[in-house]
């Protein structure tokens, strides 16, 4: 499946792992997003936490944000991630809500989202949908 592209929620709640809980727009004032969606019920999102950990291994230093959103409780993504919930930030999401908000169809997704909402989503594990939008990210 190819990039989907569109505008995401402003206004939808995200609450980080340490708690803090700001709307998506604030979360975006001073830096774009580069996120991996992850259901860890499932043997695909296990697959990815290594390729995912190299993208954000590459992308720290730079003028972006780089985290996961875990469709677990707190307990659950500390669990899963071990420390990887530690080096990066991290957003449960038991209920699903952002997962249902950014739209995504299928996880592990790779997403996008710049500074002024733009938004592109990789669903689901697709080498070449996650290597164009890494491409994106590396020229802006």
């Amino acid at each position: 499946m190819d990039t989907v592209t569109s505008i995401a929620p402003a206004k939808l709640m995200m609450k980080s792992l340490n708690g803090k809980s700001y709307a998506l727009r604030d979360w975006l004032t001073s830096y774009p997003f580069l996120l991996v969606a992850i259901d860890p019920y499932t043997a695909e999102s296990s697959w990815i936490l290594d390729t995912a950990s190299r993208i954000f291994d590459h992308y720290s230093p730079a003028d972006i944000r780089v985290g996961w959103i875990c469709t677990a409780d707190k307990e659950g993504c500390a669990e899963f991630l071990g420390p990887l919930s530690e080096n990066y930030l991290t957003f449960p999401d038991a209920d699903k809500k952002i997962v249902t908000e950014l739209k995504l169809e299928r996880l592990p997704s790779l997403i996008h989202i710049r500074s002024d909402g733009f938004l592109q989503v990789s669903n689901g594990w697709n080498p070449k949908s996650w290597s164009g939008i890494c491409d994106w990210v590396s020229e802006i």
